[in-house]
């Protein structure tokens, strides 16, 4: 039997034992809490990739790659399955091309420079940047350390490669038009559109004639290219606002996306007509009675093959969506490519927004939301893979050592002035409206941006300079590209974080309540999953979270519905 003080010393140490544990399950949890509020915990967090659904990985999975510092087995799953196809992909090149798809070759070349643009626009994503920045810089990177040089017929495969990507962008530009807002305030939308436009496009003609010393019809087709407003940095801004409710009570996101898509229009017109008159080798006058035949053949083009895609594939078809997909896609490469060998290249461009448009006009009276479009669903993925290419290889026209300092600075100034024009000028086409100062601020800065029309309407004037080997045009037109680019360096990315930051402070938020509030549009899949901020208690709560909350929200008052019954009973 055990004495007294056996007791006393055994309970003392039970004491001690259960003191420890909670010590450490305190320093356990006070840890656990300081991880989770280090920088490196959020930014962990905030690359990894949500999953969806259920999904299965190997029992040691959790241990050796710890949630969220590890990408999930899933995700590494699917990168690993990407490999792998590429290297099946780049194998079977091989056998087919030969040398050129060797390590070192001109194709091999091309799609590593792909593939390191890629990697720089996630990385410039993860810093809240336009991706498109990052693939533009390593481009510039990737051709003046001289591992690129494109020569032969690879310029030919260079060429299409941007065609196909301008079918794209102007295929999404029409796709992303509300065709009920532009029928309700379609004088308002054009005033908007045209207005800031021609002042942005005729201010930068003059400063790049005088400052620059480009010839008059360079500088005008200049600034017509650098006018456009880039849907590319301005859209995916517009929808994060939208989904959180900033601005929709005014229709503001899609005021904004309805004017890009018209100055994009406006700049493929003046591009088409542009480069009809530099470079045709007819009369003056034949070019002037050419350029509104041009204009003309794109829009009954586009409106023809819109009206043709309403009915073939039929509505119920169960693969009206794959059908509908390849019809845009090949009625828009047809435009381009074939009115570009009847010396209509501007009808091209414009026939491809046409169509998109028309088709999304007609779509939308089937029944089709223009905001859960599977057609332009397809047409985002398409751009991830345009994307790079088109911007990768766009900075591959600029050479560092070519540049002079002074340039560069009166180029930059050009691209400001114009800017600064265009917020006065875009305040003061917007009186009248029912916009106050702030929302009339907000529609002026998120005009800055610059990307993927001039990426693809620059190099396309030196092309066609080029094909014609005159060599003073070849230089004005080496300029305009120069000038392109920079704008896309410098606005851009500012662009992106005034929009971004801007929105908030700016424009008023709708209640859930108001009957003009939407959720939010089509989610696009390179969009982050979106927070709901609660504005009252300043904090946030996940999306998740909220499902998460309305279920037990549902459960609590079906269990008190539960209980009041059988105290009833």
């Amino acid at each position: 039997m055990n004495s007294p003080k056996h007791n006393t010393e055994y309970i003392s140490a039970i004491n001690v034992t259960q003191t420890s544990e909670e010590v450490y399950k305190f320093n356990f949890s006070t840890n656990g809490e300081r991880e989770k509020n280090s920088w490196w915990y959020i930014f962990c967090l905030k690359c990894r990739q949500k999953e969806v659904g259920p999904g299965w990985e190997p029992g040691c999975w959790p241990k050796t790659c710890p949630h969220p510092y590890c990408p999930s087995y899933r995700h590494v799953a699917r990168i690993l399955a990407l490999l792998v196809t590429v290297a099946l992909f780049w194998g079977v090149v091989l056998a087919v091309m030969g040398s050129d798809a060797k390590p070192g070759g001109q194709l091999f070349n091309i799609a590593v420079l792909v593939v390191f643009a890629y990697l720089g626009g996630w990385v410039f994503r993860m810093l809240t940047l336009p991706a498109l920045v990052g693939m533009l810089l390593v481009g510039i990177v990737y051709k003046n350390v001289g591992l690129i040089h494109i020569e032969g017929h690879y310029t030919e495969l260079v060429s299409i490669l941007r065609k196909i990507a301008l079918v794209v962008i102007f295929t999404r530009a029409g796709l992303d038009l509300d065709p009920v807002a532009l029928k309700k305030l379609y004088c308002r939308v054009l005033f908007l559109a045209l207005v800031p436009w021609c002042t942005e496009a005729a201010v930068i003609a003059t400063t790049v004639h005088y400052l620059l010393n480009l010839p008059w019809p360079f500088a005008i087709l200049c600034g017509s290219i650098i006018a456009a407003v880039a849907p590319a940095v301005v859209v995916p801004c517009l929808f994060r606002l939208r989904t959180k409710g900033y601005g929709v009570a005014k229709g503001i996101p899609t005021l904004i996306i309805a004017v890009a898509g018209i100055d994009d229009a406006a700049s493929v017109i003046a591009f088409g007509v542009g480069t009809s008159m530099l470079f045709g080798s007819n009369s003056v006058t034949y070019d002037l009675l050419l350029s509104p035949v041009s204009i003309a053949a794109g829009i009954l083009y586009g409106l023809i093959w819109g009206f043709i895609v309403k009915y073939v594939p039929e509505r119920s078809d169960p693969y009206v969506v794959p059908l509908r997909i390849l019809m845009l896609t090949g009625g828009g490469l047809l435009a381009v490519l074939g009115f570009e060998r009847s010396s209509l290249e501007g009808a091209g461009p414009l026939a491809v927004i046409i169509s998109s448009f028309t088709s999304i006009y007609f779509w939308t009276k089937q029944g089709w939301n223009i905001e859960d479009n599977p057609v332009a669903t397809a047409f985002e993925i398409f751009w991830m893979i345009c994307e790079p290419i088109l911007f990768g290889l766009t900075g591959t026209q600029i050479v560092l050592k070519e540049l002079d300092l002074k340039f560069v600075t009166v180029t930059v100034m050009c691209v400001a002035i114009a800017f600064v024009s265009r917020i006065f000028i875009t305040i003061i086409a917007a009186s009248g409206s029912s916009l106050n100062f702030k929302e009339k601020l907000f529609i002026a800065l998120s005009w800055m941006a610059k990307a993927s029309v001039q990426a693809a309407l620059g190099p396309a004037v030196l092309e066609v300079a080029l094909n014609n080997k005159n060599q003073d045009h070849i230089v004005y037109s080496r300029t305009i590209v120069m000038v392109c680019i920079i704008s896309i360096l410098l606005t851009a990315p500012a662009g992106a974080i005034i929009v971004s930051l801007s929105g908030t402070r700016l424009l008023t938020k709708a209640k859930p309540s108001n009957e003009q509030w939407r959720r939010g549009p089509r989610p696009s899949i390179r969009d982050i999953t979106l927070n709901s901020e609660d504005e009252e208690n300043g904090t946030s709560v996940s999306n998740d979270l909220q499902v998460q909350e309305c279920i037990s929200d549902v459960a609590k008052s079906e269990c008190t519905a539960a209980d009041d019954r059988s105290d009833k009973i």
